[in-house]
């Protein structure tokens, strides 16, 4: 049953038919997705964000049809020393400190954690922009607060500007313009070309999702099997010959050497195990901090009263076998799977659920809790 939020934020779409309609297809304008949306953050909140050294951020600077590019920290005082006029300031990852951030990430539970990324946030004064430019994944663009006009359109050529600091296209040709107000939104598939343009100061989050390269996953996963590959013996060759070609590499050594390399084995509960590593590897600069000590039993007695979340940072997914939490993974108990499983999906477990846990699942959980990767607020 789709529940009536998720028909607002797609313009009264069912989640299905925005998925075979939109989804890697066409963009989609929706207008009063959010009514009354006033942003997950304030500026100064965000200029604090931007000054962390544990926050990715960027700002970019038009001048004339020129681009600059800077990476942070920055410092709050020189943020609010920028000009007037055509700067943007965006910060990645705002749900990972943002109680309110990761809460908007949440509302877009109609697709799959494992697809979701991150919620950037990005300030703009006046006349500010990154250029028309596509990105190579699916995003939703939200308006926070003021107004931003959007140009945007699917286009062949996706040729890029050589001389800038940013992925800023060539030729621009747009299809469609609007310009969005706070709690309008933009669905954009992959590669359709856009342009955003501060008509006054204003705040747009960007809901990104994961679409990695089939070559970085291929390096992954061969970072994933080092690990386990456990290859016996060492190179030898009792045979050899003298030979007059000594710079010659001999074939019988590059025999060999791919007789003991083919002991190197994957099957598909490999990659499933890797998969669910590499989706829930926490971002870089994340770090969870241990709790106040709290005993098993007085754990127990905590959950079952007020019930358990996982922390905003935390992503826990599951397969058929395997449980998936933070880059880790252990087998799927039958004991208290579906609570488990539930606890991925909803983010969290009622006190009602956790009165009824198995005693194994309640261990686990506390294990989690020592290890912070559970909300200590309940």
């Amino acid at each position: 049953m789709v529940d009536a939020p998720s028909r607002r934020l797609l313009g009264g779409l069912s989640p299905a038919a925005f998925l075979s309609r939109h989804w890697h297809k066409k963009a989609l304008l929706v207008r009063a997705a959010i009514p009354g949306f006033e942003g997950p953050v304030t500026r100064d909140e965000l200029f604090a964000l931007a000054s962390r050294d544990d926050v990715e951020s960027r700002l970019v600077q038009r001048i004339g049809s020129r681009y600059t590019l800077e990476h942070g920290p920055f410092r709050k005082t020189d943020l609010r020393r920028l000009p007037p006029r055509r700067w943007t300031l965006l910060v990645s990852g705002v749900n990972l400190h943002s109680d309110a951030a990761d809460a908007l990430l949440r509302r877009f539970s109609f697709l799959p954690w494992a697809r979701l990324d991150d919620l950037m946030v990005s300030y703009a004064a006046p006349g500010g922009g990154v250029g028309p430019h596509f990105d190579s994944y699916d995003v939703f663009l939200l308006q926070a607060s003021g107004r931003r006009r959007w140009r945007y359109g699917r286009q062949r050529d996706l040729s890029l500007r050589p001389d800038a600091p940013l992925k800023i296209l060539r030729h621009f040709t747009p299809a469609s313009d609007a310009t969005l107000g706070p709690g309008d939104m933009l669905y954009l598939p992959p590669d359709c070309a856009h342009d955003g343009i501060a008509v006054d100061a204003c705040m747009t989050c960007s809901i990104g999702f994961r679409a990695a390269l089939y070559q970085e996953l291929a390096e992954a996963f061969l970072d994933h099997l080092r690990d386990s590959v456990d290859l016996a013996g060492r190179y030898a060759d009792p045979d050899l010959r003298p030979r007059s070609d000594r710079s010659r590499i001999d074939a019988r050594m590059q025999q060999r050497i791919a007789r003991a390399l083919s002991g190197i084995r994957f099957d598909a509960a490999t990659i499933a195990q890797f998969l669910g590593r590499h989706l829930t590897e926490p971002k870089p600069g994340v770090v969870f901090a241990a709790p106040p000590a709290l005993s098993r039993p007085a754990f127990a007695r905590r959950i079952a009263r007020h019930g358990v979340a996982l922390d905003r940072r935390s992503q826990l997914l599951y397969d058929d076998g395997r449980l998936y939490l933070n880059g880790d993974d252990i087998a799927l108990p039958r004991a208290g799977r579906a609570a488990l499983c539930r606890l991925a999906d909803q983010r969290h477990l009622s006190a009602r659920d956790c009165a009824s846990l198995p005693a194994a699942t309640t261990a686990l959980l506390h294990d989690w809790h020592r290890h912070g990767y559970l909300d200590d607020t309940a």
